[in-house]
């Protein structure tokens, strides 16, 4: 049997299943979450079977039930199938967890039937061979985690963020209809595999540049960009596995889309530009409020903001094998986070502090700083950094600043040896992972997605810019507990924490505060 024909077969009968999940109801919830359970696991089997046909026989579309290239199509390439293995294994842990987590809770059929259907809708999304399938479970998937988000009705919370979730995937959904649309009239097909190879050396008119700003405005929107991102920090009210699915899968559908249209997207530099100036507001921003957030999944909930700013600039820097491999890292890291953040509070609550805290001053900051740079350079010549894109080396001189906001806990006057030592074979391991992960990467997606341009004078500025923006931002984190609590941090730290008001704004725009109980 056609490999992409069994996935497609392992998928419908994954839903199949949820649907049965949904009508036997609690009495049967254990054997029908098990079920799924089995179902997942096996379409995970699949996806890697697949992946193997990849790299024996290359990419493949097949066409199951389809007119006019438009209906039920599976693509199968480096882009859309490690997307399938990684939703799939995080779905299957966060089902797995959903069996302990929910125990004898009410309505527990309820919540995992529609989790497989989200989870599906994202699979059939990822796998989608033409424009007409993207779109449908692009809207599917939006439509199945309201229902999610929804799964206490009788909190006001739950029912405000997923008011706000709800509206807002709508003018993504009409955003991505529309370039969807535009595409399928300038290259007269629906086949994103024909539709790629066009755009691929084509030239750009008005047309294109509207479906490009289209498939740009829908990435941002789904990806949770300012000022649209206050929904994502408020859908805490759902239970803890639908956070792990959201934060970990679905808000990656944004950096997907662009990274599955990146041929088209590179014909119009002029909004790549725009994603690099709102994905790296959006990183900058967030990460300055994760900061200041006591509670630890609104902590990560901002993390996430940043994250998917991060990888949305990336994306606008033509650099798109490094915004897959963010989208997989990202994505592992945040599932975990997630599931684990009741049991890493409960042990920390549980520690003793064994002396003073180290809190690192200016000449270890400085210090830090200076040793990143040095680990950077470095190891930078030993991978032949200086045969790389400016961008990739921008992006590199960015992430080197979590290198040294970890050398400068270490060099804290306070710290003890050991966690200088400590903290040193991090930042090491950290930047040699940062570099081979690179160069794997790129070996593996470069020819499937195109290429970094040269940069022009406007992305000059933009990387210039960005390195100095995120160097402030690494320099107020390493001494964040040094300013902190001082009288003249005490307002913005305040405005820091409520997340400069665009939230509450967006709020009394939409009446958020006075809804009515959802049915």
């Amino acid at each position: 049997m056609d490999i992409a024909l069994a996935l497609t077969i392992g998928i419908a009968a994954f839903t199949g299943l949820g649907g049965i999940a949904l009508l036997a109801g609690d009495r049967h919830a254990r054997l029908t979450g098990r079920a799924l359970e089995a179902a997942l696991l096996a379409c995970l089997g699949l996806a890697i079977a697949a992946l193997v046909q990849l790299i024996t026989a290359g990419p493949v579309t097949s066409e199951l039930l389809v007119w006019q290239h438009l209906g039920l199509s599976v693509r199968l390439d480096a882009v859309s199938l490690p997307v399938t293995i990684l939703v799939s294994f995080v779905g299957w842990v966060v089902l797995r967890y959903s069996r302990t987590y929910l125990g004898d809770e009410p309505r527990r059929a309820h919540f995992k039937a529609w989790l497989s259907f989200t989870l599906a809708s994202v699979l059939l999304f990822a796998l989608s061979g033409n424009l007409l399938q993207l779109v449908l479970f692009w809207i599917a998937t939006s439509l199945c985690l309201h229902k999610l988000l929804l799964f206490y009705p009788d909190r006001a919370a739950a029912r405000r963020a997923a008011r706000k979730k709800y509206i807002t995937a709508r003018i993504a959904d009409v955003a991505l209809l529309g370039s969807a649309a535009l595409l399928f009239w300038v290259y007269g097909t629906g086949d994103i595999a024909a539709i790629l190879d066009s755009a691929r050396g084509g030239e750009s008119g008005t047309a294109i540049r509207f479906a490009v700003f289209g498939l740009a405005l829908a990435a941002v929107i789904k990806s949770a960009q300012f000022p649209l991102h206050g929904w994502l920090t408020e859908v805490m009210e759902a239970p803890t596995p639908v956070s792990a699915l959201l934060h970990a899968g679905v808000i990656n559908a944004g950096g997907f889309l662009l990274i599955r249209f990146a041929d088209v997207l590179l014909l119009s530099p002029a909004i790549m530009a725009g994603l690099v100036m709102i994905g790296g507001f959006t990183a900058v921003f967030g990460g300055l409020v994760m900061l200041t957030q006591p509670a630890v999944k609104t902590s990560l909930a901002w993390s996430t903001v940043a994250q998917m700013g991060f990888m949305i600039m990336q994306c606008g820097l033509a650099l798109f094998p490094l915004a897959m491999l963010h989208i997989i890292a990202h994505s592992l890291y945040k599932a975990h986070s997630f599931l684990a953040s009741g049991g890493a509070v409960e042990r920390i609550a549980a520690l003793r502090r064994p002396g003073p805290v180290a809190i690192p001053g200016a000449k270890a900051v400085t210090g830090a700083f200076l040793a990143a740079l040095a680990i950077y350079v470095a190891i930078g010549f030993a991978f032949r950094f200086q045969d790389t894109s400016p961008q990739s080396i921008a992006l590199g001189a960015i992430l080197i600043f979590g290198i040294a906001y970890l050398l400068a806990q270490g060099l804290a006057g306070a710290a003890p040896v050991p966690l200088m030592r400590r903290m040193v074979v991090y930042s090491l391991a950290a930047s040699l992972g940062y570099f081979a992960l690179h160069h794997v990467a790129d070996a593996l997606l470069l020819g499937p997605l195109p290429a970094t341009p040269a940069p022009g004078p406007l992305e000059w500025v933009l990387m210039i810019l960005a390195v100095v923006s995120f160097g402030l931002v690494a320099i107020a984190q390493s001494m964040f507990p040094l300013w902190a609590y001082h009288p003249a941090a005490a307002g913005l730290r305040v405005h820091l924490s409520n997340g400069l008001y665009a939230n509450a704004l967006f709020d009394r725009m939409l009446g958020g505060w006075t809804l009515k109980r959802s049915r």
